[in-house]
């Protein structure tokens, strides 16, 4: 487990399990359109190779992490804060937990919402960069995604 600290509050980031999906089913239906079902969450926690994380305050979900492993890359799939907590470091600390079990120096893709500016921001602070679109990835607009790659030998610490 990690304890960080963000602004006064306390922040900790540790692995997800099967009990903690009800929290991250509600957290991931006020955040998406078009959320992921039970299911999915059940299938990646269940990998052992995969990397679930959850950030907690005051025992409460504030976030979470879905990061599948495949051997030429790892493959951020889902970071959602929970809409009253946005802003408020717990996808920057949730980044930082990933990296600290990856490896600064592991190969990590993406895909974002061409609008979802605060999110682009953030990944290009961890060295992520844009590498081409995927025409209508989203189904439930079918707007754009942009994928990202954050590269062998990228800085990824925060500034």
């Amino acid at each position: 487990m990690i304890r960080t600290m963000v602004g006064r509050d306390d922040l900790l980031i540790r692995p997800l399990t099967y009990g903690d999906l009800p929290a991250v089913i509600a957290v991931e239906r006020r955040s998406f359109p078009t959320p992921w079902s039970l299911s999915m969450f059940v299938l990646e926690v269940a990998k052992a190779d995969g990397i679930c994380l959850g950030a907690w305050r005051e025992g409460d979900l504030c976030g979470y992490l879905i990061c599948a492993c495949y051997p030429e890359a790892y493959h951020l799939m889902n970071l959602a804060t929970d809409p009253a907590q946005r802003r408020s470091g717990v996808g920057r600390s949730l980044i930082d937990g990933l990296l600290a079990r990856i490896g600064a120096d592991a190969n990590v893709t993406l895909e974002v919402r061409v609008s979802n500016a605060p999110a682009i921001a953030l990944y290009e602070q961890y060295g992520f960069r844009s590498v081409g679109i995927r025409r209508r990835y989203y189904v439930d607009t079918g707007e754009d995604a942009i994928i990202m790659w954050r590269a062998l030998g990228t800085p990824w610490e925060v500034e």
